[in-house]
């Protein structure tokens, strides 16, 4: 089945998203092969060089390296991967935190809330 995009954020860039998300969640481990090209643009529906400009983007970030003839691997840096675990969470909590002040919801509030959710 075909990915689906928003159409405010450039597709590489969700695809670059999506990869980084499936390295930090452990989808991909550290030192695997992540799918070629030709099988990342057939599975989310897109032109092959979408799919590269995303790779590219994580090579520059040091997630992802290439092998001459044997494809990309991810790395096996672990310090960088969960840096990069941190840098998504913290994403995440500011977005969280940006809707509940639109909300008008208090710190205080949501630290409950938080609570009892997690009993």
């Amino acid at each position: 089945m075909a990915w689906s995009f928003d159409k405010h954020t450039p597709v590489f860039v969700q695809i670059a998203e999506r990869i980084r998300a499936d390295i930090i969640s452990g989808v991909y481990p550290p030192s695997s092969q992540i799918p070629s090209v030709r099988q990342l643009a057939l599975t989310a529906a897109v032109n092959p060089n979408t799919v590269q400009h995303a790779l590219t983007a994580l090579e520059a970030e040091g997630l992802i390296y290439s092998e001459s003839t044997s494809g990309r691997f991810v790395t096996d840096n672990l310090e960088l991967i969960h840096k990069a675990k941190r840098e998504a969470a913290q994403k995440l909590i500011m977005e969280f935190l940006r809707k509940a002040q639109e909300l008008s919801i208090t710190k205080e509030e949501l630290i409950e809330m938080i609570k009892e959710e997690s009993v």
